[in-house]
């Protein structure tokens, strides 16, 4: 399983842009390959936003990055303070202790 982070920014005062970029994308991410769930996320104060996403492969989540690239661009692409930052990470679950060291 894998995990991608986007981060983007629209500066402050911004909530409702954000919120409606969150609102656009959502249902997208339902629709693509290999993808499991995601949280979307706000910073009110800064006007950053993004989303943590879930995905079967690192495949499925670099497709993500391309496919949703020219969508971003056409949704808020003149709103954005830089250009966003993404990142794909394998997921690790800890080994759980043997039951006796849980004690």
């Amino acid at each position: 399983m894998y995990t991608r982070l986007i981060l983007v920014n629209f500066g402050p005062g911004t909530r409702s842009t954000g919120e409606m970029v969150i609102d656009t994308f959502a249902p997208i991410y339902r629709t693509m390959r290999g993808f499991k769930g995601a949280t979307f996320f706000a910073n009110p104060d800064t006007g950053e936003c993004g989303a943590l996403s879930l995905w079967e492969t690192k495949q499925d989540a670099e497709t993500a990055t391309v496919s949703l690239w020219p969508k971003l661009q056409e949704v808020a692409g003149g709103m954005l303070k830089g250009p966003p930052m993404v990142r794909t990470f394998e997921l690790y679950e800890p080994k759980a202790p043997p039951p006796e060291e849980i004690e």
